[in-house]
């Protein structure tokens, strides 16, 4: 953008390369580039994973990036978990991570943040060993794991995700 739309129209929105919608702000005599900063939120809920009626999307689209909602290993159309504990719960976090992406026209190569939480710390080896699966060698997002004295439906492992194209 040229100083002279800055000049003519300081606060507008447009559309830059790769069509993403950009804002500029003038900061100090600066100016910025926002990505996404004129993109409306859009609340998405597929039903594929989880019932439509719970109070929170399961996944929020702003611009090119999809901010999805904690995940548990619950069986798709129920609140109910896999038995077993750990290792077939991940597989389904994962699995369910995977339907909720794709729902949403992303994959796991646009995942570039994960925050997964533990019941128990302990565990954190099997969850490792079930979830790298789902990435590249060498292409992890970066992640954060950190255990919880509870989680919904006491399910043994929760995991949020930031997909961006």
């Amino acid at each position: 953008m040229s100083s002279k739309h800055f000049q003519a129209n300081p606060l507008s929105c447009g559309v830059g390369a790769a069509g993403r919608l950009i804002l500029p702000v003038a900061l100090a005599g600066l100016a910025i580039v926002l990505i996404s900063g004129c993109a409306a939120p859009k609340h998405l809920n597929s039903g594929k994973v989880l019932p439509t009626t719970l109070p929170f999307s399961e996944a929020v689209q702003v611009g090119p990036t999809l901010y999805l909602s904690g995940q548990i290993g619950n069986i798709p159309g129920s609140l109910k978990l896999p038995p077993g504990g750990i290792q077939p719960e991940a597989k389904q976090v994962m699995e369910n991570i995977r339907t909720s992406l794709e729902a949403h026209g992303y994959t796991f190569a646009d995942v570039v943040k994960c925050t997964a939480m533990l019941a128990d710390m302990n565990e954190w080896n099997t969850f490792n060993d079930v979830y790298k699966t789902y990435f590249s060698a060498g292409k992890f997002p970066a992640r954060s794991a950190f255990g919880s004295s509870g989680l919904a439906f006491n399910a043994r492992v929760e995991v949020e995700c930031i997909a961006a194209r």
